[in-house]
């Protein structure tokens, strides 16, 4: 029977372990970021915007981005946030996110920005700051400090 009010729960205990393909282009991305150290974008043909992280296609355009280019490894802070609430999606406490527009880069990344807060404004020159030991994923970009 369904309650009148309120909200429907299910629990369950199932899991479903799964392996997930990044694909061509984010994993040339990832290949980069873990043995040289670069961070990578594709150029739009048409617009000549560079997406960081890459794109296959352009999603003004509609045509394939097949260019390579690097960006970064510095940027512009464009905005941040910090989480105010416990979860386990996060990589620690408290993190802080922002978006980095990479030098060449026509796009934003999102991705971690080393605080405290009160120290952060938009327009701050940051840049990229690679962990000892990369493993092919988005983290091997530890986070963005002050440049």
């Amino acid at each position: 029977m369904i309650p009148a009010s309120g909200s429907l729960t299910h629990e369950s205990g199932i899991k479903v372990p799964y392996s997930w393909s990044a694909g061509e282009t984010l994993s040339r991305f990832l290949r980069a970021l873990r043995d040289e150290r670069k961070i990578l974008g594709t150029r739009c043909p048409a617009c000549r915007t560079v997406f960081v992280p890459p794109r296959k296609t352009c999603g003004t355009c509609f045509v394939d981005c097949g260019e390579w280019v690097e960006a970064g490894p510095g940027g512009v802070l464009e905005s941040f946030t910090q989480a105010r609430y416990d979860s386990a999606a996060h990589p620690g406490p408290r993190p802080i996110y922002g978006l980095i527009r990479l030098d060449g880069a026509g796009t934003s990344l999102l991705h971690l920005v080393e605080g405290p807060l009160e120290d952060l404004r938009i327009g701050l020159r940051v840049e990229a700051v690679f962990a000892s030991e990369r493993t092919g994923s988005i983290r091997d970009i530890l986070h963005f400090r002050r440049a």
